[in-house]
């Protein structure tokens, strides 16, 4: 069962990117930032009510990703198969990030999950904390369907582990507002989602807004054609959020805690 070491490993881990890109966003900002003030009182707020709300879910149950794994292990698809430990690493691991795709995709597609994520997009700013601007229901669905997903093959714990703190500095990463040498970015894109390729993502017109799922792997955007090189746009001063909220109440916590349950719109 886990001991809480899991946990401070991911916490350290998310500390230490999450400083490292917003030193970045200073060093080498790529485009203008909207006023901080505000914004990153809302974003990290959000982050931990989250955080809280799934340490409440988790009293008294190993209900976090890592402990259902540890209680599974063993078992599901790769168990029955033989899958040797090694290969379950590498597959469970590829497994998460293909769910977490085909999650983000089901968000922005099916109208009363959508009222969840734009909570996420509302954000008229892009920088390394609207990684973490989720709505505490979208976390909470996230964190159901990694569970199935687990169960359903068996993944190990350390598949998981590694994927949870890997997710979250990925997240962080696409998501800052960093320039990066068009040589690096391009070498960089054929594996992982940039800044560069996730900012498309962020964009207000729906055609870019539903492109560039991926979050680790940029892959599967390519492979499932969702895949988006660029905007129409010039990136450095293209529109971000929602056509539909755009202003301070984007920024306003409260306002985004009852943002889903507004009439729901496209954009």
């Amino acid at each position: 069962m886990p001991d809480g070491s899991d946990a401070l490993l991911r916490l350290a881990a998310f500390a230490g990117v999450f400083a490292a890109m917003a030193l970045a966003e200073v060093l080498w900002p790529f485009r203008p930032s909207v006023s901080r003030a505000h914004r990153w009182v809302c974003n990290i707020g959000l982050s931990v009510i989250n955080t809280g709300l799934l340490r409440l879910v988790a009293l008294g149950l190993p209900l976090l990703p890592a402990g259902v794994a540890l209680m599974f292990e063993g078992g599901g698809l790769f168990g029955a198969a033989g899958v040797p430990a090694w290969m379950g690493v590498i597959a469970g691991f590829v497994i998460l990030d293909l769910a977490i795709y085909a999650q983000h995709v089901v968000f922005h597609h099916v109208p009363w999950l959508w009222r969840l994520h734009r909570v996420h997009h509302a954000d008229t700013g892009f920088d390394v904390t609207t990684a973490i601007r989720f709505h505490p229901l979208e976390i909470l669905l996230s964190l159901c369907w990694k569970l199935v997903v687990i169960v359903a093959f068996g993944i190990p714990a350390v598949a998981v582990l590694a994927f949870e703190i890997v997710l979250n500095a990925g997240a962080m990463f696409s998501h800052a507002n960093v320039s990066l040498p068009a040589r690096v970015e391009g070498l960089l894109r054929a594996v992982i989602v940039t800044p560069d390729m996730h900012r498309v993502h962020h964009s207000v017109e729906p055609g870019e807004l539903n492109s560039n799922f991926g979050f680790n792997f940029s892959f599967w955007d390519r492979l499932c054609g969702t895949y988006l090189p660029r905007t129409q746009a010039d990136a450095r001063d293209m529109p971000i959020g929602l056509k539909v909220l755009q202003g301070p109440v984007a920024a306003r916590l409260g306002a985004m805690l009852v943002f889903p349950f507004r009439p729901v719109k496209l954009s």
